[in-house]
This record gives structure tokens, C-alpha cells and sequence, in this order.
């Protein structure tokens, strides 16, 4: 007889770009903690296109530990997609994805368990401060996330990121989204369940420095806005009526002054102010749409989300 699986009660999912310096201290970190825990896990990392040493990193620790399993994309495919594929290679009856420069501390994961073993299916850990991290950086994410708690047509948790617990049955069922564009954040908080908060000072980098520049976070806010609300494209359709019934109004105001005063010559000024703030509307209502157009564009090709050069680890589980 074939001898069974063993069971993993913890996937810690892992991905990983450019991350080189911050490996060690991980898993040193990630080895004192389970050492401590009775229980089975695994440690599933996916390289999402390293540029640096940080795949032959995790190939050396992959030799040595047998806990640690390794997906290695076949290019950089992006933060969220990279957590997806984590997702889908991991076993465990919990997940908990995490990020490798140890912001978020591994420490809080027994009160993450405990809390899942008292019932909760999602366990995730909210901000109460951002140590390392520029005023401008705290500002437009405390703005993005009140934004997005407007808008959204779900209640997606303030200063959250994606370092939480989660039930297998919470992870199966993210599994069944096939989505392109993926804003995992509103996803956790999609599905439902019962979820709960623990509460943490977020720590500075341990080594290395970010690849979040701007640029991406405001691509990932736009995700995050396309992907869980019509608002953007509702809110040009009363901004239209109104700007008709403003028109209606001047005209009628117009008319009327006409009629008493005489024939009066327009301003130019007061023209060309009209004539681009209209041009100005009409092309950021025709980016709205692009927006969105552009994301059913990239829906109906339906490529992969994800390719896969190469996995390690996982052949002890067969």
C-alpha cells in the first residue's frame, strides 16, 4: 500500500522578488518560531522573477530544510499574482501568506493559530502604526483605504495588508476565482467567513529596499478601485446631468438678458474656460472607461495568471 500524505496543518506562502537580503534573517526567524509550535507546515516560496541571488538563495535553504518548498515563475508576473500561485501549490489546513523583509513579524502567527482554533476562518492582522515608512507613503494609503471604505460595494479592512490566517476552506474558494486582474486584498475580504483582527506595529524593512515605488501603488490602488466598484463609472453619469442642467440654466439666463439688454458680445475668456474644462471632463470620462474596457480586455483572453519554470519541495508530499 502507498503511504499516506502526511498532513500540514500550516502553508506559510512566501513570494519573494529581489529579496536576497532579507532570506537569512527569515528563515532563521521562521525556523525559531516552529521550533517552538507543535505542529507540521511548509513553507511554500515563489520567486517571482528575482533579478538578484534570491533564487539560488531559497535553492540552498530548500536542500538543507525539507519543510521548505520552492515555486520559481518563469518571469516576474507581479505581488498578487505571485501570492496566488502560492496559494494554489499550498497544502495546509491553514495558509498565511507573509512578506519576506519581515515587516509583518512571524511572531504574531501562534495568536493567529489560536485565534483559527477557537473558530475564526480568516485571522487578519491590522496596522496600528507603520514604523519606516515616509509621511507621504502613510498619507495616500490612509486616503486610498477611506477612499475604497466609500466606494466599495464591500467592507474591505483599513490599514490590512495581506499577512492574515486562513482556513482551507477560505482558500478554496479564492482558488475558484479565475480573475486577471487581482487585487487580493479585496478578495480576502470578498469571500466572507468568519473573520476577526489582531492588532500590531508594523516593523521597518530588515535589509533591501522596497520595489513599491509610486507608480505601482497607484496601479494597485486603480486595481483596487476597478476591481470592487462601478462607482468611477457611475459618479460621470450624474456629473453629465448636472453640467446639462447647469447649461439649461445659463441658457435660459441668457435668453432672458437677451431680451431686456440687447444683443451682448460673449468673452473670449469665459469661452475657452468652458471649452477645455469640457475638453478636461471628456477625456478623463473617456479614461474611466478605458479603465475598466481595458480590464475586460485582459479578462477575455483568458491567458494563465501565472507560468512556472520550475518547483522543488514538493515531491515529498507525493
Amino acid at each position: 500500500m502507498p503511504t499516506p500524505t502526511p498532513r500540514i496543518e500550516i502553508s506559510i506562502v512566501v513570494p519573494m522578488h529581489n529579496e536576497e537580503a532579507n532570506i537569512e534573517a527569515f528563515f532563521s526567524r521562521m525556523k525559531a518560531l516552529f521550533q517552538e509550535l507543535d505542529t507540521s507546515y511548509e513553507i511554500v516560496c515563489v520567486n517571482d522573477g528575482s533579478q538578484d541571488g534570491t533564487l539560488q538563495s531559497l535553492m540552498r535553504y530548500q536542500e538543507q530544510d525539507p519543510h521548505i518548498r520552492l515555486i520559481d515563475l518563469s518571469r516576474n508576473f507581479g505581488k498578487e499574482v505571485a501570492l496566488t500561485a502560492g496559494l494554489d501549490y499550498s497544502k495546509g489546513e491553514a495558509v498565511i501568506p507573509i512578506d519576506a523583509d519581515l515587516q509583518d513579524p512571524p511572531e504574531l502567527i501562534p495568536e493567529m493559530i489560536a485565534k483559527w482554533r477557537e473558530g475564526y476562518d480568516v485571522v487578519y492582522a491590522t496596522r496600528r502604526s507603520r514604523k519606516g515608512e515616509s509621511t507621504v507613503k502613510k498619507t495616500t494609503a490612509n486616503l486610498f483605504y477611506r477612499l475604497l471604505d466609500r466606494i466599495s460595494e464591500i467592507e474591505i479592512p483599513r490599514n490590512t495588508g495581506d499577512f492574515r490566517l486562513m482556513d482551507r476552506r477560505v482558500v478554496d474558494a479564492l482558488k475558484r476565482m479565475p480573475e486577471r486582474n487581482r487585487f487580493m486584498k479585496g478578495l480576502f475580504a470578498w469571500v466572507g467567513f468568519n473573520q476577526t483582527a489582531i492588532y500590531y506595529d508594523r516593523d521597518p524593512r530588515v535589509a533591501g529596499e522596497t520595489s513599491w515605488n509610486y507608480i505601482k501603488l497607484w496601479r494597485l490602488a486603480v486595481d483596487g478601485i476597478t476591481s470592487f466598484s462601478a462607482t468611477p463609472l457611475k459618479v460621470w453619469s450624474y456629473l453629465g446631468l448636472f453640467l446639462s442642467l447647469t447649461a439649461l440654466v445659463y441658457a435660459a439666463y441668457l435668453v432672458v438678458r437677451v431680451l431686456m439688454h440687447g444683443v451682448d458680445v460673449p468673452g473670449y475668456a469665459s469661452m475657452m474656460v468652458v471649452i477645455l474644462f469640457m475638453g478636461g471632463m471628456q477625456l478623463i470620462t473617456l479614461g474611466v472607461i478605458g479603465e475598466y474596457l481595458g480590464r475586460i480586455f485582459t479578462e477575455v483572453k483568458r491567458r494563465p495568471l501565472y507560468l512556472v519554470k520550475e518547483t522543488r519541495g514538493f515531491e515529498n508530499d507525493e
